[in-house]
């Protein structure tokens, strides 16, 4: 008899995969639509408002800051009471958040509704990658859990057009802003229902609830075919598990400080270049209209980002995804301590939008997708949601101090100084990454290397 994880690990790959990647990917867009929107956002608001540069950098993280928190409590309730469970509460939470940010009178109220859209977007990271992982085949896991995460990239390019669009109508400056953050509810809305519909992972169902059959229903369920599965689970194992236990086994410890280190170290670096992206650009090229300011960031993710996904998503079943990490790191790090170390670079546009735009390559052809990929392979599915929380929590505690601090630092030591400090958190993401093992093609229970695993099939 056919393993259930057999079945899921070899089934070929389909329009049921692809409708997974569709429903979790939307929550995605929604999340980088509204993280990075706020840069360009307080561009316009910063002056009307008389923001300080601590005050820009506050709005600016505070929701990279509840994401922190938002990942560790969805992703342990998803290890605890099930995926299902909590699939389209974070959109949900992502809506209101978005909706209460758009009418905000006040700095104060920008902040908490900020807040709140944090909470739902870091609750959004672990669930999303492990229903997807769960469900994946394992020749093509990456692709799809890189394809998950690469809606991110219509976010960032869907971001700046919108705002074009709004500021190069007759609207009065105030509704376009507004409107900028506002938009960023229609997405999560298109979800929410489909996420509720979206069945309980089999593999939870067989290996953390012990219920083979219930597992097998909800293969039917998802895809319309009948299994007759047993579990390559003991199922003296297939029991809800403490974080007293997680932290305790060496195994998972040095796999979290591998996969939430370098994911700390890769979301520094860049969120807080991109969302400070039209700052960088002012202080390179004050003179520039906000509309050329605007154009350049959509360029740069146009150009250079969107391409890094595409290639990450093609090549990340083939080389792997440790290889991948490892050459982003490398690359980011010297594109951006060339950039702070020659003033000349800063001082010419063209060349220095040519070697920020590589940097940008390297990073979605590189950490930024493969971060996201790692942890929903590396830990076992009693934990898996746990270990994707912790890796994308402490992620979001990194972008929120790179988006933090890079306004602070810039009027401080200068962006030739900038640009240097955030290539040592480059460089410092490939020793994270070194202790990573390879999981292209191999099967999610075989990664997590835990006494759990027992090939009965």
């Amino acid at each position: 008899m056919e393993s259930l994880e057999n079945y899921l690990d070899e089934v070929k790959l389909d329009k049921h995969h692809f409708k997974a990647m569709f429903v979790s990917g939307m929550g995605f867009f929604t999340d980088a639509y509204d993280l990075f929107i706020i840069g360009i956002v307080l561009s316009v608001v910063a002056p009307i408002w008389h923001l300080s540069s601590t005050q820009t950098g506050i709005v600016g993280s505070t929701s990279l800051i509840s994401a922190f928190i938002g990942a560790f409590i969805f992703g342990r309730i998803a290890d605890k009471f099930g995926r299902k469970k909590v699939y389209g509460v974070e959109a949900v939470i992502m809506t209101i958040g978005a909706l209460l940010s758009a009418v905000s009178p006040n700095f104060g109220w920008l902040i908490l509704s900020r807040f709140l859209l944090g909470i739902g977007i870091g609750g959004d990271y672990p669930v999303s990658a492990v229903i997807m992982s769960e469900y994946s085949n394992r020749k093509d896991r990456g692709k799809l859990v890189g394809l998950v995460f690469s809606m991110q990239a219509l976010g960032l390019i869907v971001g700046p057009l919108v705002a074009l669009l709004l500021i190069s109508t007759s609207l009065p400056i105030d509704l376009s802003w507004r409107l900028m953050l506002g938009l960023g509810a229609i997405p999560s809305m298109m979800v929410i229902y489909l996420r509720r519909k979206i069945p309980e992972s089999p593999r939870y169902t067989a290996q953390v609830l012990g219920d083979v059959k219930a597992a097998a229903r909800a293969v039917k369920d998802f895809r319309g075919t009948d299994v007759k599965a047993v579990s390559v689970v003991k199922p003296q194992f297939a029991k809800k598990a403490s974080l007293k236990d997680f932290f305790k086994n060496k195994h998972y410890m040095i796999t979290l400080f591998g996969t939430a280190g370098s994911w700390f170290l890769m979301d520094y670096a860049y969120y807080g270049n991109t969302i400070s992206t039209p700052m960088i650009i002012n202080s390179i090229s004050p003179h520039m209209t906000l509309e050329t300011k605007i154009l350049s960031s959509f360029l740069i993710f146009t150009v250079f980002a969107l391409p890094g996904y595409i290639l990450a998503i093609l090549f990340m079943d083939k080389i792997g995804r440790k290889t991948i990490q490892l050459i982003g790191f490398m690359v980011m790090g010297i594109a951006f301590l060339l950039t702070g170390l020659i003033p000349e670079i800063v001082k010419n546009f063209p060349l220095f939008l040519a070697l920020y735009g590589v940097s940008y390559f390297f990073t979605e052809f590189g950490p930024n997708t493969t971060t996201f990929v790692i942890p929903s392979e590396l830990f076992p599915t009693r934990y898996r949601a746990t270990g994707h929380g912790f890796s994308s929590g402490i992620a979001k505690f990194g972008a929120f101090l790179g988006v933090l601090l890079f306004p602070i630092m810039n009027s401080f030591i200068g962006i030739n100084g900038t640009f240097i400090v955030v290539s040592v958190f480059a460089f410092l993401g490939i020793v994270t990454t070194l202790v990573l093992p390879e999981s292209k093609g191999k099967s999610l229970e075989k990664l997590s290397q835990t006494e759990e695993f027992s090939p009965i099939a």
